[in-house]
């Protein structure tokens, strides 16, 4: 799909970016958090609320949707979209994560990964050809391709064995991509940057990656144990390399303070369970930083969570009702935090597509992060 992203404006100050990404479901503003689906639902929202929270695209995962129920049946009862309910763009990651994190059943071959289900132990294959059938069966708007993701600390002869071993299989992914019409008829593919905590690895994958010319890139073997500060320098020595016309995404990541950062260092897109996560064990996020609600301190409380936020979580409700809801163990609590907690990301990312039109994005964040982090040291 040429020309399907548009560079609107740059912050004066960072690296950070204003964009606008064609789907063949729309639209998509970035910067942009995507809420993470992974079989085929933000677990405790219906596609409605989600919607209400202001989210433009959701993520789903290859290699769960593939074990249950099945790509085949999903395409058989017309694409993810339909199947779940979902109108709006959908992005697909390959499932080389899930089979990372699941390292004591896989096995990484030069053709693929082979693996043991999770769910019951069956023996099977992840290569270029399946990961790409998988997400044309879904119809994602938008396939990863399937990468090996290195663990933190890793030896630079592992390194250079990922690194390689993802450059082909992403080249090898374009070409099925191409060969099926997949790309052709509007879809498109992303290529993921590994490297570990090698600059020079990470400039290499992104340069021969870019040379590929693949619609988005993604900097992937991040948040996989590394401390903070060398996450964002593993982000910055990607960033630079990668294609200023293409969008990019920062890949399963991270806390408010965190995407703002990667927004000054020029990533476009992301995503993270940690809000759906966070509700459904009884905490929100707030300006102030992460509250748990099961704190005695929120028993007769009777402000919303954040004043003035307008989602349905704070319009209607006090912390002492969703600490009463937490405490009772009441599936009403996830639905509320969860909610609030996604509707938070994306509330905070369009205040920061807000700030990049208006030209102070630098400011802005750095005063936001400086807030929110000492909120969090005084909880």
């Amino acid at each position: 799909m040429p020309g399907h992203f548009q560079l609107l404006k740059t912050d004066p100050a960072t690296a950070a970016r204003r964009g606008r990404l064609q789907t063949l479901h729309g639209a998509v503003e970035t910067p942009i958090f995507m809420p993470v689906g992974t079989q085929g639902t933000v677990k405790a929202l219906t596609p409605a609320q989600i919607r209400e929270a202001g989210a433009q695209i959701i993520l789903g995962n290859t290699y769960h949707l593939n074990l249950r129920p099945g790509s085949e049946l999903i395409r058989d009862l017309g694409g993810l979209h339909k199947f779940m309910g979902w109108t709006g763009p959908i992005l697909t990651d390959s499932g080389g994560f899930q089979v990372f994190s699941l390292a004591k059943l896989r096995e990484i071959r030069d053709d693929g990964i082979a693996f043991a289900s999770h769910v019951d132990g069956a023996k099977l294959f992840l290569g270029p050809r399946e990961v790409m059938t998988i997400q044309a069966n879904l119809g994602s708007d938008i396939a990863m391709v399937i990468d090996e993701c290195p663990p933190w600390p890793c030896s630079r002869e592992e390194c250079r064995q990922a690194v390689d071993r993802s450059h082909r299989w992403a080249g090898e992914c374009r070409q099925i991509a191409t060969d099926n019409g997949f790309l052709g008829s509007g879809h498109l593919v992303f290529a993921i940057v590994q490297g570990s905590t090698f600059d020079d690895l990470r400039r290499e994958a992104a340069e021969s990656l870019t040379a590929l010319d693949f619609p988005g890139y993604a900097v992937g073997g991040v948040s996989v144990g590394e401390p903070e500060p060398e996450m964002l320098k593993q982000v910055a020595a990607t960033t630079p390399f990668l294609p200023a016309h293409k969008p990019r995404y920062t890949m399963g990541l991270g806390t408010p303070p965190q995407i703002l950062k990667m927004i000054a260092l020029g990533v476009d897109m992301f995503d993270c369970v940690h809000p759906t996560r966070v509700g459904r064990n009884g905490a929100a996020f707030t300006p102030d930083g992460l509250i748990n609600l099961r704190n005695e301190r929120y028993r007769t409380d009777p402000d919303p969570l954040v004043a003035g936020l307008d989602n349905y979580t704070c319009r209607n409700f006090s912390r002492a009702y969703l600490r009463h809801l937490v405490m009772a163990g009441e599936i009403l609590a996830s639905t509320l935090l969860t909610l609030h907690n996604v509707h938070f990301y994306l509330d905070l990312m369009a205040q920061a597509r807000a700030h990049l039109e208006a030209g102070d994005y630098g400011p802005w964040h750095r005063a936001w992060i400086a807030r929110y982090e000492e909120g969090a040291r005084q909880v």
